[in-house]
C-alpha cells in the first residue's frame, strides 16, 4: 500500500464510505503477511515508493506465484526478477495479465500507472552479450516510473561508439554502465560527465574474467569518484539505486 492508497482509505473511512470492519481487514496485514513460507512486505511501498519485488531464483513456481497473488491482491504493482518460463506459467495461471520478459527474465503486471519520475536515466552496454542485464534494468527502469532508455553495444573496443553517443550521455541525470571483460566501459563514461554513474559488472568474457569478477574488481577500482559499483549482473539493483537517487532529490525540491 503506498502512501495514496492509505490517505484514500482514511477518506472513505472518514465519510463513511467503508466500514470500521473493512478498514481493518484491509489494514490486518501491514506491515507484513503471513503465508507460512514467506512474509510478503506490504509496507514496503510507504517506506520506499515501491512493493515488495519477488527474486524468483531459488524459489519453486508455486511459491512466486503464491507471493505474487498476495501482492496483486492488495492492489500493488507485481514485478519479480530472475524468472524462468516455469515460474511465469505458474504466476500466469492465476493472473493472467502478467506479462513476461524473457529476456529480462522479469514478470510484471502494472495496476497504477507509476507517477514518473523527473530526470533521464541512460542504460549503456558494453556489448551485445551484456543485454539480459540491461535489459533487466530497463524493464525495472519502467516499472518505476523512470525516464529510462538504453544505448547498447558502445564498449571501449570501437571508443568511436561512445562518442557517437555523447549527446544522450551528457544528457542523462544517472548513467547505468552494464559491461563485462574487463569492465572499462564505466570509467570511460564517468570520465566525460558530472552525473553520477552506477557500473554493473556483467559475467561476460573469457576465463580470466572470472564470471564478472574482474570487470567487479576494475569498476571498484576505478580512478573516476562518483561511481557506484554494484554486484555481478544486478541489473535490478542499479535501475532502484538510480530511481531511488531521483526520488531523494525530488523530495529534497519540496521541502526548499
Amino acid at each position: 500500500m503506498g502512501t495514496e492508497g492509505l490517505r484514500q482509505l482514511l477518506e472513505n473511512y472518514k465519510s463513511g464510505s467503508i466500514s470500521e470492519d473493512e478498514a481493518l481487514t484491509y489494514l490486518e496485514h501491514l506491515p507484513f503477511e503471513d503465508i507460512s513460507f514467506a512474509k510478503v512486505d506490504h509496507h514496503r511501498e510507504l517506506r520506499w515508493g515501491f512493493p515488495e519485488v519477488i527474486f524468483c531464483q531459488g524459489k519453486t513456481p508455486d511459491q512466486v506465484a503464491a507471493i505474487a497473488r498476495s501482492i496483486v491482491d492488495r492492489g500493488a504493482d507485481l514485478f519479480a526478477t530472475r524468472a524462468d518460463t516455469g515460474a511465469f506459467d505458474a504466476v500466469a495461471a492465476i493472473i493472467p495479465d502478467a506479462r513476461y520478459n524473457g529476456e529480462a527474465r522479469t514478470i510484471s503486471l502494472v495496476q497504477r500507472v507509476p507517477v514518473p519520475v523527473r530526470g533521464p536515466v541512460l542504460i549503456a552496454t558494453a556489448g551485445t552479450a551484456d543485454l539480459p542485464v540491461a535489459a533487466e534494468a530497463l524493464e525495472t527502469g519502467k516499472t518505476l516510473g523512470l525516464d529510462i532508455s538504453m544505448a547498447q553495444d558502445i564498449g571501449v573496443a570501437g571508443i568511436h561508439r561512445v562518442m557517437h553517443h555523447r549527446d544522450e550521455i551528457l544528457a542523462a541525470a544517472v548513467i547505468i554502465v552494464v559491461a563485462g571483460m574487463e569492465g572499462a566501459l564505466a570509467s570511460v563514461i564517468a570520465g566525460m560527465v558530472a552525473s553520477p554513474v552506477i557500473a554493473v559488472p556483467a559475467s561476460t568474457g573469457y576465463g580470466a574474467a572470472f564470471g564478472g569478477l574482474a570487470p567487479l574488481l576494475g569498476m571498484l577500482n576505478s580512478c573516476v569518484p562518483g561511481v557506484a559499483v554494484m554486484n555481478i549482473d544486478n541489473g535490478f539493483g542499479a535501475a532502484f539505486l538510480a530511481f531511488k537517487m531521483l526520488k531523494t532529490l525530488e523530495r529534497l525540491a519540496q521541502t526548499t
